[in-house]
């Protein structure tokens, strides 16, 4: 990985360290030069990525927000900017046939961005990807797989909700477990210390953005998936 890509989460997180808490951003995270208000065409559109997260800036650098870094680095390397959909609660990216978004509600509100949209576009759930916060891995790791429990993510919950069913793919991006003593909700909307804000960081983001991409490359859902879990989990 070049020193560039090693650069961009890892310089994004350390601006807002030093930002003003009194600066707002409602509808982004820590990669924000990709956010305006420009309406989308999802003509085409045949797969739905989004990135789980809480909206505004006092969120922008939590653990609970990987999802949206992970889409920030997509928009980056499509030179992509997210715009309004009207009518949904969602701002959107779109590249080829691959829709990425972000929602504009809170975390335990996501499903109320991908429900709509993807009965909307007609899209089957096997299409739809989650990237979201995981608990129980190690740290740096990236998992993915189609369907299962939701493990007491209330994102992938009201996902599972609205779409009425569990058989759409979830990118696991580990931040692992707190230390001893500190409660789960703390741990995930604590946001990361500048020393986990470095180069494996920006690797862990990398490799989640490389598995949406696997997926998505190929014309059969199966295949994309079983592509990406050869790579991915070998890393």
């Amino acid at each position: 990985m070049s020193a560039s890509m090693f650069a961009s989460v890892f310089d994004r997180l350390r601006a807002l360290f030093a930002r003003p808490e009194s600066e707002d951003s409602s509808v982004r995270s820590a990669a924000t030069p990709n956010q305006k208000a420009q309406p989308r065409d999802l003509s085409g559109v045949e797969w739905l990525v989004i990135g789980l997260g809480n909206p505004g800036a006092k969120y922008e650098a939590t653990r609970h927000n990987i999802g949206y870094l992970a889409i920030d680095e997509l928009l980056e390397r499509h030179s992509l900017t997210l715009g309004a959909v009207p009518g949904h609660k969602a701002q959107v990216a779109v590249k080829d046939n691959v829709a990425y978004v972000r929602s504009t509600t809170y975390m335990n509100e996501s499903g109320e961005a991908v429900g709509p949209l993807a009965r909307e576009l007609g899209i089957t759930p096997e299409r739809i990807i989650a990237l979201h916060d995981e608990l129980d891995l190690a740290p740096y790791k990236i998992r993915c797989k189609l369907g299962g429990n939701e493990n007491g993510h209330n994102g992938l919950k009201s996902i599972t909700q609205h779409l009425g069913t569990r058989d759409y793919v979830r990118i696991k991006i580990a931040i692992g477990r707190p230390p001893k003593g500190t409660p789960i909700i703390d741990w995930v909307l604590g946001t990361f210390s500048e020393d986990e804000a470095g180069p494996a960081l920006d690797g862990q983001v990398s490799s989640a953005a490389d598995t949406v991409e696997l997926i998505t490359s190929e014309a059969n859902p199966a295949a994309g998936l079983t592509r990406a879990q050869n790579d991915i989990h070998a890393r």
